[in-house]
């Protein structure tokens, strides 16, 4: 076990899990500064990478500065502090048709970090008291996704049953719902006098293959004032698309959740902390981590209202890389941005990454 990386981690679990300490700009380039030092040293394809642009933890003075890779560099390289058989969990990027996903590896420190992170900024932004509802297959089913771990890092703080999963895995490999369970789930409520508010997490294509369930049976639920939806975005081929509005909408037709109730996220399997959109659709990352948009031409943060690649600064990432280039794009609005899709770029490959 390293010391340093995981002193470092110690330390920033305690600030993430102190709801009373902040990170301010000045403490989050210092710590942004240590941990890049640290990565530096001890992840070995991260450190080529910076070499090859002729960046060293000496020249570096700001944060903003710190050498980025692209999320398709977590296909081609191992960018781990760790020794491989410290490897505990591996995650990997979703998506049906990917034949060599990403992959963001973990030890036991690693994962404290990712889960202290991910139960903060959900608390603050999701959960009062909730019956969960969970639309994707449980851990066992999908050890290697980080959107599951998280699903099943908040199950577990909320002391909901493993029965919150009502997903499934087809022999096909995509993802699929137990629509009996789900109605089982739904229609709970009616049985008690007293109806408590529910929660229900799921990627947007889960949200559809229910809500077509929903439409093609003619059922409409009315779930207890103050429940809540939280999606995930992104369809990745696995059912038809639809725009965010028309999504909502058809949430709040079909299950009676109040517009303002439904949550949208943002996260990645090469990240350890999420955004959540917090007014208006525009999403913010927490103090422990910073985002940026980018112009592809110029690598420079472009100006409020313009369109961009978003950059993630993310130091939860500690035992991995921090600074992460997507291929997201949005638009800048002040310190939050306004998800617009994916950018269509040509991956880097091999010793294209050094410089992209």
């Amino acid at each position: 076990m390293n010391k340093e990386l995981s002193n470092f981690a110690a330390r920033l679990r305690g600030l993430i899990s102190n709801r009373q300490s902040t990170i301010g700009n000045r403490q989050f380039s210092e710590l942004a500064l240590e941990l890049f030092a640290l990565q530096f040293k001890h992840n070995a394809a991260y450190q080529k990478i910076c070499e090859a642009r002729g960046v060293t933890p000496e020249v570096i003075e700001h944060w903003t500065k710190i050498p980025t890779v692209p999320t398709v560099a977590f296909k081609e390289l191992e960018l781990s502090c760790l020794a491989s058989q410290e490897w505990s969990v591996v995650f990997h990027s979703s998506g049906t048709t990917e034949q060599n996903p990403s992959r963001h590896y973990h030890n036991t420190e690693s994962l404290a970090v990712y889960e202290a992170s991910l139960w903060s900024w959900f608390a603050q932004h999701v959960v009062p008291e909730f019956g969960i509802l969970i639309l994707t297959p449980p851990p066992v089913q999908a050890p290697h996704s980080s959107l599951v771990h998280m699903f099943e890092t908040i199950r577990r703080r909320l002391n909901a049953p493993e029965s919150a999963f009502v997903g499934g895995i087809a022999s096909d490999g995509s993802w699929v719902l137990d629509f009996d369970a789900v109605l089982m789930a739904l229609k709970a409520n009616s049985k008690f006098e007293i109806q408590n508010p529910k929660l229900i997490l799921g990627t947007a294509f889960s949200f559809v293959h229910l809500l077509d369930f929903l439409g093609e049976h003619d059922l409409r639920f009315e779930l207890p004032s103050g429940s809540r939806v939280m999606e995930t975005g992104g369809y990745k081929n696995r059912s038809r698309t639809m725009p965010k509005a028309e999504l909502h909408a058809l949430i709040t037709e079909r299950l009676g959740i109040e517009p303002e109730n439904i949550i949208c996220e943002y996260g990645m399997s090469e990240l350890s902390s999420q955004a959540y959109d917090e007014e208006v659709r525009r999403f913010h990352f927490p103090p422990w981590a910073r985002a940026q948009i980018i112009s592809p031409e110029t690598s420079r943060e472009v100006a409020d209202g313009e369109t961009g690649l978003v950059r993630v600064f993310d130091l939860a990432n500690v035992y991995s890389v921090m600074a992460v280039q997507t291929a997201d794009l949005a638009v800048r609005c002040g310190d939050g941005f306004e998800l617009m899709g994916r950018a269509r770029v040509t991956e880097p490959r091999g010793c294209s990454l050094m410089s992209a």
